[in-house]
């Protein structure tokens, strides 16, 4: 298969500090690929800087001949602001940009595709509500209606399923199937690893580096989990972020 996106020797972090570092490997056009990994593996980051938002301290991410804007990001519920006063229906319209611009107006087609994503994802009659009073999984399907509006090539979701509901959850995963069905690139990091099992046929174990890349049931076994956990726990947080031997943590 075509390679959608390929990472050469990518080190990202913050402050000249690795958070993921010396990255390589390619995800390949249609994936549906999980990126597992204890708290502070570097899954957050690895997103930010697929969509941009990071830039790499070393190395290349590779986007071929896809676009930045044909990657849509879904972030972390934490990181919206819902003391923000907008809408939903002004919110999820935030998802037309690429075809409106950021001043464009949203005409009457727009309204009916704004109305249509958010029946997609069960928030019909949440038009005029503000987004502080939703719920966590109300909120996540907006995001979701967001996304199905940015009609992208590479769907890039950080934790989408945590802390929902299990009906919320199985209508997301839903949307999940059918975007990867379209033949989208999906990539989503995620912590519960039945759902893992269940619905990812790849996954990246990371632990600030590569743990173990292909596919999901050779990835998810007890030793590699263990040996991320380990990685995590031994990993340096003052070592140079271009260190030669940072690609291996050493042992505390």
């Amino acid at each position: 298969m075509t390679a959608q996106l390929k990472f050469s020797n990518v080190t990202l972090g913050y402050d000249r500090h690795p958070a993921v570092h010396h990255l390589n490997g390619e995800i390949a056009a249609g994936s549906l690929l999980a990126i597992v990994g204890p708290n502070g593996a570097g899954k957050s980051t690895l997103f930010r800087g697929i969509v941009g938002i990071l830039k790499p301290l070393a190395g290349t991410i590779g986007l071929g001949d896809l676009k930045p804007r044909e990657i849509a990001y879904l972030p972390q519920s934490v990181d919206i602001d819902r003391t923000f006063p907008i809408s939903v229906f002004d919110f999820v319209g935030t998802g037309l940009w690429r075809s409106t611009g950021l001043f464009g107006g949203l005409g009457k087609k727009a309204g009916r595709q704004i109305a249509d994503a958010l029946a997609a994802v069960g928030l019909n009659g949440f038009e005029n509500r503000t987004i502080g009073t939703l719920s966590g999984g109300q909120m996540q399907r907006m995001l979701f209606a967001r996304v199905l509006l940015q009609d992208a090539r590479v769907i890039v979701l950080d934790e989408p399923f945590n802390a929902i509901d299990a009906k919320t959850s199985a209508d997301l995963i839903g949307l999940v199937r059918h975007w990867h069905a379209e033949r989208r690139t999906v990539l989503a990091a995620l912590h519960d690893m039945d759902l893992v099992r269940a619905n990812f046929p790849e996954t990246l174990l990371l632990a600030r580096g590569a743990v173990a890349w292909g596919a999901t049931s050779q990835v998810l076994t007890a030793d590699n989990l263990l040996e991320a956990r380990r990685m995590c726990e031994a990993f340096d947080d003052g070592a140079h972020a271009c260190a030669i031997d940072a690609a291996r943590p050493r042992a505390a």
